[in-house]
């Protein structure tokens, strides 16, 4: 097996598992402080695009990841659905309607140009994560093994496209990467005791509580 077969199976292996300690945190404890919404219709694009885009440049390591993704990225949207009582389907809508504009992108620009557009719906899901985080009064809702497999993925993707190479794969894992090591950075330190930063909507509204 070469350095690029192995590097992509593992990626596959981290990206299969990555949601799996936040869906069973969700499915635990019911809690979504700390999740955001807007990140995880993102990851669902994410997961579909990748999918997709795997099967146009021939890389079952790279399908069977992001296809088998979506067996938590799904569940974790029906529960965060229930929980902020949204509709399911129009829950699952944005997520799928930016995957179908990834596919044609691919299908009519090619790999670069998908790389480009697909660090749009990576940087959403983990920016958005990064805003709940900075934002959320609490964060108990988030997994902190998720936030490392995220790191940890994004770092084997990024190698294994560097030996393909792929340079929709670099540009999307690169950014990604990025965000993801600021969200455990952060969480990290909301743990040990930073506090929330609001929004200046909300600190304007806070003074009229007390």
């Amino acid at each position: 097996m070469t350095e690029t077969e192995i590097l992509g199976w593992a990626g596959t292996v981290t990206a299969v598992v990555l949601g799996l300690p936040q869906l069973v945190r969700l499915a635990r404890t019911r809690n979504v402080e700390g999740l955001s919404l807007p990140a995880w219709q993102a990851f669902l694009a994410v997961n579909l695009g990748w999918t997709a885009h795997g099967i146009a440049i021939g890389q079952a390591s790279q399908v069977v990841a992001s296809a088998l993704s979506l067996l938590s990225t799904v569940p974790i949207l029906y529960l965060m659905s229930r929980q902020l009582k949204r509709s399911f389907l129009l829950t699952l809508a944005p997520g799928l309607g930016l995957a179908a504009l990834m596919v044609l992108i691919d299908q009519l620009f090619g790999s670069g140009a998908y790389g480009a557009v697909a660090i749009i719906p990576a940087v959403l899901a983990n920016a958005g994560q990064s805003v709940a985080l900075v934002r959320d009064r609490h964060v108990d809702g988030v997994s902190v093994l998720f936030l490392i497999l995220a790191v940890v993925n994004q770092v084997i993707w990024l190698a294994w496209a560097l030996l393909v190479p792929d340079t929709g794969t670099i540009i999307a894992a690169t950014t990604t990467g990025i965000i993801a090591l600021f969200n455990l950075a952060w969480y990290t330190a909301r743990v040990l005791g930073l506090p929330p930063i609001p929004s200046r909507q909300a600190a304007r509204r806070s003074p009229q509580r007390e």
